[in-house]
């Protein structure tokens, strides 16, 4: 069938499939009230005419307006790393507001478990929001949370961390086993004589699923190069400054010779502060992401490198992956994994 240009709209459309221009329109935004035969003849020509449907403007001249919840961490005095993604949900929120876009914004306290759960029970009560995008930090309470969206078949969306998640839309955020296997590498070169190498996870409640993939990467670099080494592992679950640097003085009173040290987080600015409280200047030490506090610690030369995933790009990525689906219709991915970034001294003035 060849494309008649002048009559390619909706009009040919019903012509050719002899029905009325409701019959077309309903198919087109999958509506009921259409038989199946009627629906398949329907969608068949729209393919042959490789009709694209202002979907866009049909949903402005209807006058609803689409409302998605947000529910991440909130920055804090510790750490500023949610300030990006906030950025990026922001930046992607006056993008999109203009086509009747609501955003509504839902904090919690990445050290009380308490604050998710409430946060998370306002949008349940609030019972008005076509999508969400959220942060699932605390694993049980966040699979409680999703299991209420997958009732309500509300769509949602993970940023920065991931949990398993059958109705899951979109996972957005980093390679973990890539991002592990990387930072291992990081870590070798600052291996010499005694190959000792801590590992340290500083969190109130590990993601486990996380947690294990960046392990599991870490220990697979050393596998596949055959590389000797002795890992020391640390969990630390009071993010007080004054508990990190207790667990830590306890791990080198027990291995003095400690070489390199690899944290699995943000908080590795603590760390840091801890070497350069005792005067260690010669441990090579990785950790995560460029918050205001790491990159202090990057310029002055205790943190060697520090591993990104980009995570403004994650936020705004992850509002506009919701955009599309539910309003325009759109497919999206449902892993995208961000770029790692290698940070040093050296190049950390530069990095955006």
């Amino acid at each position: 069938m060849k494309k008649n240009k002048k009559l390619s709209g909706v009009k040919e459309i019903a012509r050719l499939a002899d029905v009325s221009i409701a019959t077309v329109d309903r198919v087109i935004h999958n509506r009921s009230g259409v038989s199946a035969i009627t629906k398949s003849k329907i969608e068949k020509i729209i393919k042959e005419l490789n009709y694209q449907p202002n979907i866009l403007a049909s949903r402005l001249a209807s006058g609803k307006v689409y409302r998605l919840a947000v529910l991440i961490p909130k920055g804090s005095e510790r750490t500023d790393f949610w300030d990006a993604p906030l950025k990026g949900i922001k930046r992607a929120e006056e993008e999109i507001r203009q086509y009747g876009i609501s955003v509504d914004f839902f904090f919690f306290d990445l050290n009380n478990k308490d604050s998710f759960i409430d946060s998370a029970q306002k949008i349940k009560n609030n019972k008005r929001f076509d999508g969400v995008l959220l942060a699932p930090s605390f694993v049980k309470e966040s699979i409680q949370f999703i299991h209420y969206c997958e009732q309500d078949t509300i769509p949602f969306v993970f940023i920065d961390s991931n949990i398993e998640a059958k109705g899951i839309l979109s996972y957005i955020g980093p390679p973990l086993f890539q991002s592990g296997f990387l930072g291992a590498r990081l870590c070798a070169i600052g291996m010499r004589h005694t190959q000792k190498i801590l590992f340290v996870n500083i969190s109130k409640e590990s993601n486990s699923f996380n947690y294990s993939k960046i392990e599991e990467g870490f220990k697979n670099y050393f596998f596949e190069n055959d590389v000797d080494h002795q890992l020391i592992k640390l969990d630390i679950t009071d993010t007080e400054k004054k508990s990190v640097f207790l667990n830590l003085e306890k791990i080198f009173f027990q291995h003095p010779d400690i070489e390199v040290i690899f944290v699995t987080n943000s908080r590795v600015f603590y760390v840091a502060q801890f070497l350069e409280s005792k005067k260690y200047a010669k441990i090579h030490l990785v950790g995560y992401d460029f918050s205001k506090e790491n990159q202090n610690y990057l310029k002055n030369g205790w943190i060697d490198f520090l591993i990104c995933h980009k995570p403004e790009e994650q936020g705004y990525k992850g509002l506009m992956s919701l955009y599309h689906h539910i309003v325009l219709k759109l497919p999206v991915d449902q892993i995208y994994f961000m770029p790692i970034d290698i940070v040093t001294r050296e190049n950390q003035d530069f990095y955006r």
